[in-house]
């Protein structure tokens, strides 16, 4: 009997690629995609030609599971998108990506978007010396982000690093061990974004909304 995938691995094969929604699993090879490359289901060879409207409508969720939105979060990051100058889509792919959860993932501190919001949110993480909360907070170059002092918090953080260490880091960031922290060196830009998205779909798709 095929073993059952969790809702996250679903996701995932359902997309048709590596979402990184179980953090250092989906490096391995028991990720659900890297073992079998095809959407679940019995009748999965089956299935019909996505029309416009659902290849931009899979984009735009494809983004909202990686960076972990609801509806109407992303529908504000849009708008924000299209206030800026250049171009939207690009837009919005670096706001989200300064996202301080998304920043605590990308500097190894969390095994997954998941765990950086948990961590977070619970008052795990400082920004320039003050303790941040909010998981959406948007980092600026030259932030210093540190995991809080407290025993636990630098335990969890450094046991993350050792196992997040050869995961490689982005341009855009910095990281130390001693003393423990990342630092914001400039803003991302389009090719920082770790997820093949086609941002277009979801720029058509959402201005037709």
């Amino acid at each position: 009997m095929a073993r059952k995938l969790g809702p996250l691995c679903r996701l995932c094969r359902r997309e048709g690629i590596k979402l990184f929604l179980k953090g250092t699993r989906c490096d391995t090879a028991k990720c659900s995609v890297s073992r079998r490359d095809y959407p679940p289901g019995q009748h999965a060879w089956r299935r019909r030609k996505i029309s416009d409207y659902g290849l931009g409508l899979r984009e735009k969720q494809k983004v909202k599971r990686f960076y972990g939105l609801m509806e109407q979060q992303f529908r504000l990051y849009f708008k924000e998108a299209q206030r800026l100058k250049a171009n939207t889509g690009e837009n919005l792919l670096i706001l989200l990506e300064r996202r301080l959860d998304n920043v605590v993932a990308r500097l190894g501190f969390a095994l997954s978007h998941r765990e950086a919001r948990q961590l977070v949110s619970h008052g795990h993480m400082t920004v320039n010396g003050k303790k941040v909360n909010i998981p959406s907070y948007l980092v600026s170059p030259g932030d210093v982000i540190t995991p809080a002092s407290k025993e636990k918090t630098q335990k969890t953080v450094r046991e993350n690093l050792e196992l997040t260490k050869d995961l490689g880091l982005p341009s855009w960031l910095e990281r130390s061990t001693e003393p423990l922290q990342g630092r914001v060196l400039a803003l991302p830009n389009r090719d920082d974004v770790p997820i093949p998205v086609q941002e277009q779909l979801i720029v058509e798709f959402c201005s037709k909304g």
